[in-house]
């Protein structure tokens, strides 16, 4: 699911902005064997952001986690778009609606300019999602992913 958000900023996160989004994903991951991961890139190369998320998404070697249930959340800053793609796995429990609900609330803290809180909420409902169909489990749970955010060019 993709959508546009309107209002930009010259630097998308602060230092501490970025602290923040990464224990998110810390802590989501904490609760799943699911991975999530977020990229940012001042443009867009493509004209539907999916496609290029997918791109990512593929090129990032999500698809390799063994319950095929990696989230990558995708920002083109400087072309306000964002788009949110599931693996196999998780999309098959999440279903459409999920993901364009999480859009649309990524999209209404972006255009407030509350870039960090837009993407804390959303990770943490994936979060949510991806321990109820995937739960962690200690004794054959590893991070299959790194947590660090991607930025791209």
């Amino acid at each position: 699911m993709a959508f546009f958000f309107l209002k930009r900023k010259t630097r998308f996160f602060t230092h501490d902005e970025a602290a923040r989004v990464l224990d998110a994903i810390r802590t989501a991951e904490k609760m799943t064997s699911g991975e999530i991961r977020v990229f940012v890139e001042s443009r867009c190369k493509y004209v539907n952001p999916m496609d290029r998320a997918a791109e990512l998404f593929w090129t990032l070697q999500m698809d390799h986690t063994q319950e095929r249930n990696a989230v990558l959340i995708y920002i083109a800053s400087k072309d306000h778009q964002v788009a949110i793609w599931g693996d196999d796995g998780i999309h098959a429990v999440a279903g459409p609606d999920f993901w364009k609900t999480e859009i649309s609330m990524v999209v209404n803290h972006f255009r407030n300019n509350a870039y960090a809180d837009g993407l804390i909420y959303a990770i943490h409902d994936i979060g949510q999602l991806l321990s109820t169909h995937f739960p962690y489990k200690s004794t054959t749970d590893k991070n299959e992913l790194p947590d660090d955010i991607i930025f791209g060019h």
